[in-house]
């Protein structure tokens, strides 16, 4: 599984970056998770919010979410 969090360095983004690695860790999932900076590969995810999160090349959420949320989004 490759999980990407779009952002542009903003607490909120690095506060999901960290959120992400957290839950991942907790739940044993094999995952790469990076951090997507560059806005104009950001913009090519077609998102206007952010922080965004992306899984396996998809845009599964966009804005702040919790611990829970992104254990139902990974877990799906």
């Amino acid at each position: 599984m490759e999980i990407k969090v779009l952002g542009t360095g903003c607490a909120t983004c690095k506060a999901l970056f960290a959120a992400v690695e957290q839950v991942v860790a907790e739940m044993g999932i094999d995952a790469t998770v990076t951090k997507e900076e560059d806005l104009m590969k950001i913009m090519e995810y077609n998102v206007m919010t952010l922080p965004a999160l992306v899984v396996d090349g998809k845009v599964v959420a966009k804005g702040k979410l919790s611990a829970a949320d992104i254990k139902n989004l990974l877990s799906k």
